[in-house]
């Protein structure tokens, strides 16, 4: 069956959450020893899909998964102009719907991210477990301090390859569009990562990841078909639930550079959230086509929540206007991206001098 996706995972995974794993042998900590041996047993249990994909032993459901995969790697490779890898190639059975639990933070009263440095990717804003009750620990350390936390589950993360990044059996459940979106952004991280750039690594990933998915569709099984509708609706809903949000930031941004006292700002800001809430709870029927965001009237959502919105959708029109003014060339935009590495200065600014757009 389809993994429903509810309100809390609706992001997609942060790609560097865990890639301290890349590293870990420069370390001794705890922290990195404990998740990188989890990550490590998974990889020692993994199988090649290509396997899984032609043997009549393997449920039906599994084998179209591996079909599935392979053809979207394919795709992503020869058209998109991502890189040729290994990711994505192995399959690892789990017993749960989700592979990791992320943790992010940032001030009670502001849209100030708090922010953790790994090597290799530098300063992000957000730290991955393998096991739940290690994020909430972390969490709690958090909370303690006086921020807004927040603890998403994800369905999957980059290594930047470094490591051979595995399918996860969950997965197989997945609509095509949301397969493909999943391996296309993660492999648009894979190709392209800009050290101490989280934010425009996000959004370029979250953009390609996306439209890279239309075009799959849209070139596998035509624009007329149903799994294209249903990209389609799928897409609507994450549009207008953005938009939504995107409001509510706007409104709670005004109140944060107001004049008002600390403890007002704190006040405001559980009301405009709770009115917010009841709005969306009331006018649901009336803008969305399905179910998967209906939970959030029941979120107790804070700054931290809002925060990764910013992150992945903070600058929404940015990259479907480039997408536009490169005559819908996504490999071009690819590209242009990959070559910025190593490069110093604004990367929105580098990116439009690589198209030839300045």
């Amino acid at each position: 069956m389809p993994v429903r996706i509810a309100p809390e995972k609706v992001l997609p995974a942060a790609a560097a959450a865990l890639i301290f794993l890349s590293v870990a042998a420069l370390f001794s900590g705890c922290y990195v020893l404990k998740q990188g041996g989890t990550m490590l047993g998974y990889h020692g249990r993994a199988v090649p899909i290509d396997g899984l994909a032609d043997d009549p032993a393997v449920p039906e459901e599994v084998r179209s998964f591996a079909g599935r995969v392979l053809d979207i790697r394919r795709f992503a490779v020869r058209e998109l102009g991502l890189r040729e890898n290994s990711n994505y190639t192995r399959y690892v059975e789990l017993d749960r719907d989700f592979l990791a639990s992320v943790v992010s933070a940032t001030a009670r009263d502001a849209f100030d991210r708090h922010e953790w440095w790994f090597p290799v990717v530098g300063r992000v804003p957000y730290k991955g477990f393998f096991k739940e009750k290690d994020a909430r620990r972390e969490a709690e350390k958090l909370k303690v301090r006086d921020l807004d936390v927040w603890v998403r589950r994800v369905d999957a993360f980059s290594t930047l390859g470094w490591f051979s990044d595995p399918l996860y059996s969950y997965m197989s459940g997945y609509p095509v569009h949301r397969l493909a979106d999943l391996l296309i952004h993660e492999q648009t991280h894979a190709t392209v990562f800009l050290k101490n750039r989280v934010q425009f690594n996000e959004e370029l990933a979250e953009f390609v990841g996306r439209e890279g998915a239309r075009l799959y569709i849209e070139k596998t099984y035509g624009r007329d078909s149903e799994e294209y509708r249903d990209r389609g609706n799928a897409e609507a809903d994450g549009a207008a639930f953005i938009a939504f949000i995107g409001e509510l930031i706007a409104e709670l941004e005004n109140l944060y550079g107001s004049d008002a006292g600390r403890e007002e700002k704190l006040r405001r800001k559980d009301e405009i959230i709770l009115d917010a809430q009841t709005r969306f709870a009331d006018g649901y029927d009336r803008i969305f086509r399905g179910g998967g965001y209906r939970g959030f009237s029941r979120l107790r959502i804070n700054n931290a929540y809002l925060e990764l919105f910013r992150l992945y959708h903070g600058s929404v029109g940015y990259f479907e206007g480039l997408y536009a003014r490169t005559g819908r060339d996504l490999a071009r935009i690819v590209a242009a991206a990959e070559s910025l590495k190593g490069r110093k200065g604004e990367p929105k600014q580098l990116l439009e001098e690589a198209l030839g757009l300045r």
